[in-house]
């Protein structure tokens, strides 16, 4: 990764924290959740910028025009409204359980092999 990359991913991600600090405080304790939550569950995604987040950050801007609650926009459950944004993304998880699943075929093969010889 270059230097210039770096700066400008740090640009963006500023202008992406001020828009976050422009929603009223509620939204801004959500987001918050929602960024924490998604950080945790891991989607891929969310390391190659703020298109996710931003994406979030445009749906609650949306909210506060029209004048919503933050609940309102997200529902009750927020993890689920998370977890919905996620339901067709790769997660680290998934990558973690196809990884351990193709180790223990190999071991298994390996074993196998070596009992029929």
């Amino acid at each position: 990764m270059r230097i210039q990359d770096i700066i400008e991913g740090k640009k963006a991600w500023r202008a992406h924290m001020a828009r976050v600090k422009a929603l009223p405080k509620e939204y801004q304790i959500v987001y918050r959740e929602i960024q924490k939550y998604l950080y945790k569950v891991g989607p891929v995604e969310l390391t190659e910028g703020t298109g996710l987040l931003s994406g979030i950050v445009d749906f609650f801007e949306e909210g506060v025009a029209s004048g919503k609650r933050v609940l309102d926009v997200t529902g009750i459950d927020v993890a689920a409204f998370c977890d919905d944004l996620i339901k067709d993304s790769k997660t680290y998880a998934d990558i973690y359980q196809a990884s351990v699943a193709e180790e223990v075929s190999k071991a298994m093969d390996k074993t196998m092999n070596k009992t029929r010889k």
